[in-house]
């Protein structure tokens, strides 16, 4: 419990929280709920994994999240490559910034290649949410490759989970050839991909040439 390993008292808790003991007390022993206005608050104050903070209810039409806010979230995550980005006050939980990027059409690059590092350093994320949402955008594919990636990362901690996710996702793959996020590509693109992408990339019909390799930020 987090508020024991910072060596608090329920009263010092309830005061970070900014509300009464007999309150906190409810909360920590389940009694009540804790509403969502103040999960935040306790991620913050009690220094949470932002795989605590709330995801929303499924959503068939989940919209891309805007790349600036999108590159501000990935500062706020500790992401090396954007270090010197500005973060965010008001951070997300990092399924919901993968199934909210990953909806992109067309993104850029470097926010693409940061997506293996959140799924392998946040493996403990809600995977049953993240796989349904990807799911009901037809974006299994996408995300499967993206757990392929993070596999390659030097982070043994996250084998486990990122393992397990892609073999929950091999059950829906997708049969359909699409991009990994750059739908943009002229015919003359898509068929140099074709020919140079890795073999991960062509089981999960990606075309796509990005490899762990390329993920220069990740390790």
């Amino acid at each position: 419990m987090a508020r024991l390993v910072g060596g608090w008292t329920q009263a010092e808790g309830a005061s970070r929280l900014g509300v009464s003991q007999p309150y906190y007390s409810q909360l920590e022993s389940g009694y009540r709920p804790l509403p969502e206005a103040l999960v935040l608050v306790a991620v913050r104050e009690f220094q949470l994994s932002p795989v605590a903070l709330p995801l929303p209810e499924l959503d068939p039409h989940l919209a891309p999240l805007d790349p600036h806010e999108l590159a501000a979230q990935l500062a706020s995550l500790a992401y090396p490559g954007f270090a010197h980005l500005k973060k965010t006050l008001r951070p997300m939980n990092p399924a919901f910034l993968v199934a909210a990027a990953l909806a992109h059409a067309n993104l850029d690059p470097r926010l693409v290649e940061a997506l293996p590092w959140v799924l392998a350093v946040f493996h403990d994320l809600d995977w049953d949410w993240l796989r349904a949402q990807c799911q009901l955008r037809n974006l299994q594919n996408r995300l499967a490759y993206v757990v392929s990636l993070a596999m390659k990362l030097p982070k043994p901690e996250a084998d486990a989970a990122l393992a397990d996710a892609l073999s929950e996702l091999e059950v829906s793959r997708l049969a359909v050839e699409g991009t990994l996020c750059r739908d943009s590509m002229s015919a003359a693109e898509r068929t140099w991909a074709r020919r140079h992408r890795p073999s991960e990339a062509a089981h999960w019909n990606l075309l796509t040439t990005l490899t762990a390799d390329q993920l220069t930020h990740a390790a």
